[in-house]
């Protein structure tokens, strides 16, 4: 088994047991992409798939650096999607310009994420990937606009935009 299979592995079971201290006698809503192809795939395999930029931000949780994605200037409607699976992330509508560097969402299309704390830079951040392939998206912070008050800060590489 590849590190990044343990590493996923890792990511579930501690996404679940977070949520279950959190929430003590709350029962957890069973995994809708448990069983999904996209989690089998192999760590050469995806990297075989991906640029390689993209590779080392969705399965290794990398960030690119701010003001370098395309996507900040994408503007039409749409939808943006996980670059690695397809999975439909984000609504246009929902783009803002943070100002960050980084295109940001003030909401996710529900149960298209997953979460989970990082503490990385040594302060805690809550990190979400694509629910799907739990490919690494990006962090959400409570900084952004109404309606929601977040912001999703997701890495460009990450995503592709598919027009409406």
């Amino acid at each position: 088994m590849s590190t990044a299979s343990l590493d996923r592995r890792r990511f579930l079971m501690g996404s679940a047991l977070a949520a279950a201290a959190l929430a003590p006698g709350l029962a957890l809503a069973a995994d809708p992409y448990a069983a999904s192809t996209w989690r089998k795939i192999s760590d050469g395999d995806w990297k075989q798939r991906l640029p390689a930029f993209s590779y080392e931000v969705l399965r290794h949780e990398a960030t690119e650096r701010p003001g370098t994605s395309p996507l900040l200037g994408e503007h039409r409607k749409g939808t943006f999607v996980c670059l690695g699976c397809g999975l439909p992330l984000f609504k246009s509508d929902w783009k803002f310009e943070s100002g960050t560097g980084w295109p940001s969402f003030y909401t996710a299309i529900k149960g298209a994420l997953a979460k989970k704390t990082d503490l990385a830079i040594g302060i805690p951040r809550t990190e979400y990937h694509c629910a799907q392939c739990l490919g690494h998206q990006g962090h959400v912070f409570d900084d952004g606009p109404q309606p929601t008050g977040l912001r999703y800060c997701n890495n460009g590489v990450a995503l592709r935009f598919v027009p409406a």
